[in-house]
């Protein structure tokens, strides 16, 4: 697969430069006329960001939209929520797929992470009694190159940080990943802490099925890694994550820590919040911002999160298809980051 992602990518600038007809081809991912960046014009690092965002991404000036509420709170109000998504909807161009959000607070909005809350309104049932089961993932593993259409589901993504410039170095890492073909290490770290080292049993599957791909798989039985270099992938279980300084992320990697708080961004307590990722060079995260017990499927399938981004895929089409039970989870780095991805969806060659 990445030989052909590559010769592709080869063929489209070899033939720019001859005389040539146009031949359709299929995209592998998600493009900036099929994202909308949702922005808070009463949070200044909110309207930085999504400038930025949009000048860089190239998102069309109608995929802008404008919402006002009030910054600097972790959980949004349901009735709040409510009236802003409905503002939204009414907003939303019809050919967009997926949402980029340009805040870091609120990360909740009553029960449920903001990103799921957007991507498929406000609902009860992506809420959970303790240690129960939620509503599942239309999306999940699925095939579609797009969600709305085909499932009703914009996934949603926060370009969170804690300042403007930790975000904007965010966004440059996922720009600077595309076509990239990394050759880059895939480390499925199995802890000590059996709680939450419940997705060690999908690694020596994922070990078989994915051995020869792009990741250079790597499955590791310590409670974390340190000094390490080319890291595409991190994946593993522990309230708190040491060394992550000591790690060399590529442009586009993804790292998560599966724990019951990661995603209360900015009020985590005794346990790392999923910001830390990004700060250490990550570009994509995820979270639970409520208690979602050690179901494995509230969580991201390192197996899918893999296949499906070496596979030429954006950050938040397979993120979002790696989490099952997505409603208590929350999403965050560079959605259109695609270190695989043949983006035109035209090439050229000689004419006859």
């Amino acid at each position: 697969m990445i030989a052909a992602l590559v010769g592709s990518a080869w063929l489209l600038n070899s033939a720019l430069a001859q005389d040539s007809d146009l031949v359709g081809i299929e995209k592998t991912a998600l493009g900036a006329q099929e994202l909308a960046i949702i922005v808070n014009t009463a949070d200044p690092q909110s309207i930085r960001v999504a400038e930025y965002y949009k000048k860089i991404r190239r998102i069309p000036n109608k995929n802008l939209i404008r919402v006002q509420f009030t910054p600097d709170i972790s959980v949004m109000s349901q009735l709040e929520f409510q009236r802003i998504k409905a503002m939204i909807d009414a907003a939303t161009p019809a050919q967009v797929q997926s949402y980029a959000l340009t805040w870091t607070k609120p990360y909740r909005a009553g029960c449920m992470s903001i990103t799921t809350a957007f991507a498929a309104g406000f609902d009860p049932a992506f809420c959970s009694e303790p240690c129960s089961p939620t509503k599942p993932n239309p999306y999940f593993n699925s095939p579609s190159r797009r969600p709305y259409d085909d499932h009703g589901l914009r996934p949603a993504m926060m370009l969170a940080g804690k300042s403007f410039k930790e975000v904007k170095k965010l966004i440059d890492r996922g720009v600077a990943s595309d076509a990239t073909f990394p050759r880059g290490a895939a480390y499925l770290v199995s802890t000590s802490d059996k709680s939450r080292n419940i997705r060690a049993g999908f690694y020596p599957e994922i070990m078989q099925q994915l051995k020869g791909g792009p990741a250079d798989l790597r499955m590791v039985k310590a409670d974390y890694i340190e000094k390490k270099s080319r890291v595409l992938f991190y994946f593993t279980g522990a309230k708190q994550v040491n060394a992550l300084n000591t790690i060399r992320f590529l442009p586009g990697a993804i790292g998560d820590h599966l724990t019951s708080a990661g995603g209360q961004l900015t009020s985590s307590g005794d346990q790392m919040s999923s910001l830390r990722w990004l700060e250490a060079g990550a570009t994509g995260s995820y979270g639970a911002v409520v208690e979602p017990c050690n179901f494995p499927a509230k969580f991201p399938h390192p197996g899918i999160v893999i296949d499906r981004y070496t596979r030429g895929e954006t950050l938040i089409e397979s993120y979002w298809k790696s989490v099952a039970w997505p409603g208590e989870g929350i999403f965050i780095g560079e959605p259109l980051a695609a270190p695989y991805a043949v983006r035109p969806s035209t090439i050229m060659t000689n004419s006859q």
